[in-house]
Order: structure tokens, then C-alpha cells, then sequence
């Protein structure tokens, strides 16, 4: 996997957990059920390339 990649996968993988804390702040339950679903997505799309998203 590209280094680019990574680095993309990483930023996305943060701005989906502040807007899933920004949803919950919010009590905005459809939100938080979208942002699940793509940090979800995302930490499977990590797995499947390898990247250790950990910490």
C-alpha cells in the first residue's frame, strides 16, 4: 500500500470519529449510526490492507 493511501485512510478515519463525537455531543442519533458505519468501514478497509490504525 501506497504511503499517500495510509496517510488518506488515517485523515478520513479521524475526521469520521470527530463527527461521530460531534453527532453524540448533538444527541443526533441517525448521525452517530452513520458515523459508526463509517469508521466501521473504514477500520475494515485498514484491516484488509494492513495498516495498523491502533492507537
Amino acid at each position: 500500500m501506497t504511503e499517500a493511501f495510509e496517510q488518506e485512510l488515517r485523515e478520513q478515519l479521524d475526521l469520521a470519529h470527530q463527527a461521530l463525537s460531534d453527532a453524540q455531543a448533538a444527541s443526533d442519533h441517525e448521525g452517530v449510526a452513520a458515523y459508526e458505519g463509517r469508521v466501521s468501514a473504514l477500520l475494515a478497509i485498514a484491516d484488509l490492507n494492513g495498516i495498523d490504525v491502533a492507537g
